[in-house]
């Protein structure tokens, strides 16, 4: 290489600096000053990793002062160039010497780059091509947005979250029974509307106890970064700035919004897509005092154009109540609760013509006379006769046929999603194994110490008043002089369950934190049992460590000791054996501890074992839950009613000391009686119509099987190994189906995305993720995986290339152009234009006479033949070939234009008749459902209008091109 002072020349490594000047050339070394970012580099003149600039006739050149010319003529003059040409915006002739480039000059066109020797491994322009393939894939798939959550394939949450999913503005009630997942399906619902770009700002509300639990679930589950706002972050902010403009997705407690009207003003000036309400029906209603949660809500509702609301309350609790929530999702179809109540009335006519189709016995004249008044728009009287006369498969056809026009003119069936146990089947046996203790004297001194400290109604009043069911807590409010593990026998009893079940993994959990790490310290002192810790004082990260340390196989904790928190979203199915080594007094509490093991997939009966102190608050407790409630081994729908009624009469009964007596027995009995009558109104009233359309009906396990074939294809896993590869991650393979990545010092971009600087575990298997916690599920919704593929597109990575070709039957020196365009559109993201026009690539290969041998020669054979080149080879090669690629480019260009057309009609047939079809099945609906709303409607045309606009003005864009050459 010779270098002159003055000339232009770009760095082989360090493109991003822009255009270099030779400032200093002497010996053996060259230092080139980058004017743009204002750094110099020595290099060794022999080695240096520089490609000299030069233009040619033709091309647009920038000068630093800010015009462009066209470049007519290139003069060399003493080793620089002066290039003569028409000012871009004057027409007038000017010249243009080299040291006035722009110093900002980078080549990111492919081709630009190529002749100018910045071209990359094959391996990185491989990856950009199936980076573009995989992309026009994924932009088409009907799973984007349910196939990237860390969750069980269950296939009624699909099944709900598919169909509210995809909705514009989607306004529902979540209302399935407790343990069915109600969080889960809003989850999926926010991902997808997020995912989608249906929704870009989401508001998530929900009551105190249950911030951290969402905020876990979010991030742990989907990947959703959530940020709590509560009075302390919002006094961080300066007069006059509104906290809530500062993030996207943002999470605030029901009490929050209710007693800061100033900062609810500040969420409420806010535009927001979704608003998500957990726990809906502690938003209180009448018609002549509402709440004031309630009201803030309804005017939250009533500009977010997404509402979702979360209840597992079910609505025979109270018609009021469950109006009032039906109120804020659609004020104007539910105006008045007395038309509200007679429509109720026809619900439950639907409801017993359901639950005759669905019978075994013929229908009578009453459900007959039913489904001819509600499906009057069309004779179903053959659909009926066959129902009742017809052979099995007739019979079954007819159910089918009514069903399906039922659900669709069911009064709340699109705004209203229930399921409840008698429907979704999977769950396992609860067996209880409760095993009486005596009571230390020290516990009873304390409780007795306690009951005699104050009046009953300060007592009942404090919350020091919860720990007389935890006596090693108040135990140690004041001074002790030995540690309660040294004489409580539940710490017996449980050393003596692990060692009879040492290959059996056991979850205990306990009220408090402390009493969780007391324990730990005690199993491993008495009897070396390892166990891990979960409390509320560790970390985010330290809980998932801890998780994954009791969920793994080999080298693992036999026990995992958890505080309360430790029932709050977490999923432990794997194991079958449980400890509650206390008794929480709310028994909405009681079924979270139980719902870590009873899930959908639990494979085996769960054993819940329960120590418990004989004549003590304890003993209660246990009474109560297992003969007023049946709360152990069968999930208690009544639980939150009855509690409701007894709760105060148990916890003033047990700060009586009244523990085992007749006033016991009285409340135990009377809320055994409640609890039948409650589970029998509800049984009587279950509408098996709203619950058959909450499950899917068969759709259901289409879309698991769907998902389940999408995880066990291999294309991601070789597509993110390559990725790995080529952005130099550092990569270890673990045993359980999972790779440990870490940073390295020579990784192609310092900030790979959603990689930690200590690094983290992915896995592609599902199971496994659901198993190890701390481990990452990467899936095509993965930000790791989004993120990679928009790094490399969005970058020049890989987008020119040269290769050797060794082809005895091809003469030497032959050589071809490969280019990659592609068609694409650019459009608002919820109009979804991918889904009919993704981003088509369109592969053009040429000879050197400008002949397309796309169609002759198959892409990946190709890619097989070929070998790099090294850089030096590389530089002579565009060198030389310089004069002739532009022409074979613009050729390669023309071949492309030919295809646009056939891809324009096909996306536009493809949109016009899939939302013609929707709008079509969505106004037939509106006219007998009022439940569809008009909104719906108009942005199905308004996307119609505007995707029009978007396919017809989409782009030729120019991706990639490889020089190929052949060589001996």
């Amino acid at each position: 290489m010779s270098f002159f002072l003055g000339q232009r020349w770009i760095s082989d490594s360090e493109s991003d600096q822009g255009l270099g000047t030779v400032v200093e050339a002497a010996g053996r070394f060259v230092t080139i000053l980058y004017t743009a970012t204002g750094e110099s580099r020595q290099y060794a003149t022999k080695e240096a990793p520089l490609t000299r600039v030069i233009f040619n006739v033709g091309d647009v050149v920038p000068s630093h002062e800010g015009f462009s010319i066209t470049v007519t003529k290139v003069i060399e003059d003493k080793n620089l160039y002066t290039y003569v040409g028409t000012h871009v915006d004057t027409g007038e002739e000017v010249a243009l010497k080299e040291m006035m480039l722009d110093h900002f000059i980078k080549f990111n066109k492919p081709h630009d780059r190529l002749l100018n020797g910045q071209f990359d491994r094959l391996d990185w322009y491989q990856l950009r091509k199936k980076s573009l393939k995989l992309q026009h894939q994924q932009q088409q798939s009907e799973l984007t947005g349910l196939v990237g959550a860390r969750v069980s394939l269950i296939p009624h949450q699909l099944y709900i979250a598919e169909e509210v999913g995809k909705r514009f503005a989607p306004r529902v009630l979540l209302a399935d029974e407790v343990g069915l997942g109600k969080t889960i399906e809003a989850g999926l619902i926010i991902h997808q509307q997020l995912v989608s770009g249906r929704a870009k700002r989401v508001l998530i509300a929900v009551p105190e106890s249950l911030m951290h639990q969402w905020l876990v679930e979010m991030l742990r589950r989907f990947n959703l970064k959530f940020s709590i706002f509560d009075e302390e972050r919002c006094l961080q902010y300066a007069e006059g700035e509104n906290p809530f403009s500062a993030e996207q997705l943002v999470l605030v407690n029901l009490d929050f919004l209710a007693n800061s009207p100033d900062q609810f003003e500040n969420i409420a000036n806010e535009d927001w897509d979704l608003l998500i309400v957990d726990e809906a029906h502690h938003l209180s209603w009448s018609q002549d005092d509402p709440s004031v949660e309630y009201q803030c809500i309804e005017i939250l509702a009533q500009y977010i154009p997404g509402v979702l609301l979360l209840t597992a309350t079910p609505d025979q609790l109270g018609h009021e109540s469950h109006f009032a929530r039906l109120r804020l999702l659609d004020a104007n179809r539910f105006y008045s609760y007395e038309e509200f109540i007679k429509e109720e009335e026809q619900y439950g006519a639907v409801a017993d013509a359901a639950n005759g189709i669905l019978g075994d016995a013929r229908l009578d004249v009453n459900q007959q006379n039913t489904l001819k008044e509600m499906l009057s728009e069309v004779d179903v009287s053959s659909l009926i006769d066959d129902l009742n006369n017809g052979d099995d498969q007739t019979v079954q056809n007819a159910r089918s046929e009514l069903l399906s026009q039922l659900l669709d003119r069911h009064g709340t069936g699109r705004i209203l999603f229930r399921n409840s146990r008698n429907t979704i089947k999977g769950f396992p046996e609860r067996k209880l194994l409760a095993t009486e203790l005596e009571l230390p004297e020290a516990y009873l001194e304390s409780i007795s110490n306690y009951i005699a400290s104050g009046d009953e109604e300060k007592l009942v009043a404090s919350s020091v008043s919860k720990m007389i069911f935890t006596p090693e807590a108040l135990y140690h409010l004041e001074p002790q002089p030995n540690e309660w593990t040294d004489f409580d026998p539940r710490v017996d009893f449980l050393i003596d369950l692990l060692n009879e079940n040492r290959q059996n993994k056991v979850l205990v959990i306990c009220a408090h934190a402390q009493t969780a790490k007391d324990l730990e310290q005690a199993l491993r002192v008495k009897e070396g049992i390892r166990a891990a810790v979960f409390h509320e004082g560790m970390s985010i990260f330290e809980r998932d460590k801890a998780a994954a340390y009791f969920a793994q196989e080999e080298d693992s904790a036999q026990v995992l000791l958890c505080s309360e928190i430790g029932s709050e979203g977490r999923n432990f199915q794997f194991a079958h054996h449980l400890v509650l080594f206390d008794l929480p007094r709310n028994p909405d509490l009681l079924e979270q501890r139980i719902g870590r093991l009873d899930r959908i997939g639990q494979t085996d009966t769960i054993s819940i074992h329960v120590p418990y102190f004989a004549n003590s608050p304890q003993s209660l407790l246990l009474h109560w839950y297992h003969q007023g409630l049946n709360a152990f081994e069968h999930t208690c729908i009544t639980a939150r009613a009855v509690f409701e009624e007894f709760g105060t009469a148990m916890m003033q009964t047990a700060l009586q000391g009244l523990w085992q007596n007749d006033a016991i027995a009285n409340i135990i009995n009377a809320s055994h009686e409640l609890h039948l009558t409650i589970k029998a109104d509800l049984e009587n009233g279950r509408d098996k119509l709203l619950e058959i359309n909450s499950s899917g009906q068969g759709k259901a396990e289409s879309l698991v099987a769907d998902i389940e074939q999408l995880d066990s294809n291999y294309d991601l896993p070789q597509y993110m190994f390559s990725v790995f590869d080529v952005f130099g991650l550092e990569q270890d393979d673990k045993a359980d189906n999972a790779i440990a990545l870490h940073p390295s010092d020579h990784m192609l971009s310092s900030n790979f995305p959603n990689l930690p600087d200590d690094g983290t575990t992915v896995t592609f298997d599902r199971q496994t993720a659901l198993s190890c916690e701390d481990y990452q599920l990467l899936t095509w919704d993965h930000p790791m995986v989004v993120g990679s593929m928009d790094l490399i597109l969005s970058d020049e990575i890989g987008n020119a290339s040269i290769g050797i070709l060794k082809n005895p039957s091809i003469p030497v020196g032959t050589f071809f152009v490969e280019c990659i365009f592609t068609f694409e559109g650019m459009a608002p993201s919820e109009l979804q234009l991918g889904r009919y026009l993704p981003t088509t690539p369109i592969r053009i290969l040429l000879d050197k006479n400008g002949n397309n041998l796309s169609d002759k020669v198959a892409e990946d054979v190709l890619d097989g033949q070929l070998s790099p080149v090294k850089k030096q080879v590389g530089l002579q090669l565009a060198k030389a070939l310089k004069s002739q690629i532009p022409a074979l480019v613009e050729k390669a260009e023309s071949y492309s234009e030919l295809q646009i057309n056939a891809l324009q009609q096909q996306a536009m047939t493809s949109m016009n008749e899939a939302l013609e079809e929707e709008h079509q099945r969505l106004t037939a609906l509106a006219k007998i459902n009022p439940n569809v709303r008009q909104s719906e409607l108009e942005f199905i045309r308004h996307q119609q209008t505007e995707l029009t606009h978007f396919i017809e003005h989409a782009q030729l864009k120019f991706e990639a091109i490889r020089l190929i050459v052949v060589s001996q």
